[in-house]
C-alpha cells in the first residue's frame, strides 16, 4: 500500500482555527449506506437504546514551556510524558541541539538539565516538581497546522468536558463536541457509557516517513482499559447493542486490549498501527473528526470504513465545505459492508 493513495486537496480556508461558540454546533457527516449531511445535535437520532459509547478521559496538560539556555539561545519545550515528578521525556526545538548536561532556564526562576536523548525526544530535569511548572508557566500545545498561539478559550475548548486523566498533550477531538447536555440526552434515551484512557502523544501530529505504508512505525501511546470497560463492552455485545468508539484514540484503546483475541483488561504501552485490511474485534461504530492527508488517523478510519467510501466522504467533506481537523466537524462512520 502507497501513503500517495490516502491523500486528498484541502484548501486552507476549511482548517477550523478557532472553536465555534457551541460544542455541539459543528456539522456531522453520516457515513452509512449513502453519505448525508447532518448537524452534530442529531447524533441521538443515530443512536439506539442498548448501545454503548466508549469516552476517551485523558486530560491534556499545559505542556509547552518558552525559555532559554543557559548560554542564551532560545528554546522551546514539548513535554510528551511525565516520568517522575521532576523529570519528563520532551520535544526540544532550538537553533542549535541540546547538549547532555546544558541547562534550560525558564521563567519563574525555574531551572532544568538536560539528560540524555531518546529517539527524537530529550530527558530533562527539573528543579522543582514538574506540575507546579506546567500549571504556573505551560501554554496549551495546540497542533502545529492552527498556527497560531493559544488563547484563554483554548484553556476549556481544548479539552473534553469529561476529562479527568491528566497526561495527554493533544486533544481526542472527536470528544470535543459533547456538551454535558448531549452526556445527558444520550444516557436518558438508554445509551450507556464507558471510558477508556489513552494519553494521546505529540507523534499524532507526525508525518508519515516511508511512502510504503508498512514500512511506517507508530509512536508508543499509554494506555489503560479496566476491567468495569470490558464488562460493559461485552454485555452491549451480548444484548445486540452496538459499541462506538467517540475518536480513534478510544478505537485504537479498545483494539489494543482485545490484542489477545477478545477484549481484557490493559494498562501499558501501545504502538498499534491500524491499517486497511485489519480486522476489528471490538468496534462497531466511531465517531470521529476529519484527518491530516496521509495520516496513521486517517488511515485507521480507513481500515474501518474502506479507503474508497472514506475518500468519498472526505472529498464530499470538501465540497460541502465542512471544518477540518481538531477543532472542525464530526463524522460518524459505520464499517464497510
Amino acid at each position: 500500500m502507497q501513503l500517495g493513495d490516502y491523500d486528498y486537496a484541502l484548501p486552507d480556508r476549511l482548517i477550523a482555527r478557532a472553536p465555534l461558540p457551541a460544542r455541539r454546533g459543528s456539522r456531522l457527516l453520516e457515513v452509512s449506506a449513502a453519505l448525508r449531511d447532518r448537524g452534530f445535535a442529531e447524533l441521538p437520532s443515530l443512536l439506539r437504546a442498548g448501545d454503548l459509547l466508549v469516552f476517551n478521559d485523558t486530560r491534556v496538560i499545559p505542556a509547552r514551556l518558552h525559555g532559554h539556555k543557559a548560554t542564551g539561545g532560545k528554546v522551546e519545550v514539548l513535554v510528551e510524558r511525565v516520568l517522575a515528578p521532576q523529570t519528563v521525556l520532551a520535544h526540544v526545538r532550538a537553533s542549535k541541539p541540546p547538549r547532555t548536561g546544558g541547562l534550560f532556564e525558564f521563567p519563574g526562576g525555574v531551572g532544568a538539565r538536560v539528560g540524555e536523548r531518546r529517539d527524537d525526544l530529550w530527558e530533562l530535569t527539573f528543579d522543582r516538581d514538574v506540575d507546579e511548572v506546567l500549571a504556573a508557566h505551560g501554554e496549551v500545545p495546540l497542533p502545529p497546522y492552527l498556527e497560531r498561539a493559544p488563547v484563554d478559550e483554548d484553556r476549556e475548548r481544548y479539552q473534553t468536558v469529561y476529562a479527568r486523566e491528566p497526561g495527554a498533550v493533544a486533544a481526542p477531538t472527536a470528544g470535543l463536541h459533547f456538551d454535558q447536555r448531549m452526556l445527558d440526552e444520550t444516557l436518558a434515551m438508554g445509551v450507556r457509557h464507558a471510558y477508556v484512557t489513552l494519553h494521546v502523544g505529540a507523534g499524532t501530529f507526525q508525518n508519515l516517513r516511508h511512502e510504503q505504508i508498512e514500512s511506517n512505525r507508530l509512536h508508543s501511546e499509554r494506555v489503560h482499559v479496566d476491567a468495569a470497560c470490558c464488562e460493559r463492552v461485552a454485555e452491549t455485545r451480548r444484548n445486540g447493542g452496538r459499541v462506538i468508539c467517540v475518536g480513534t484514540t478510544a478505537v485504537r484503546s479498545l483494539e489494543a486490549a482485545s490484542a489477545g483475541g477478545t477484549l481484557a483488561p490493559f494498562t501499558g504501552e501501545t504502538d498499534l498501527f491500524i491499517l486497511p485490511g485489519y480486522r476489528f474485534r471490538s468496534v462497531d461504530a466511531m465517531i470521529t473528526n476529519f484527518h491530516l492527508p496521509r495520516s496513521s488517523l486517517l488511515l485507521l478510519v480507513a481500515a474501518f470504513a474502506g479507503g474508497d467510501r472514506v475518500l468519498e466522504a472526505y472529498r464530499h467533506a470538501v465540497d460541502a465545505e465542512y471544518r477540518f481537523f481538531s477543532y472542525g466537524d464530526s463524522m460518524f462512520v459505520e464499517p464497510a459492508p
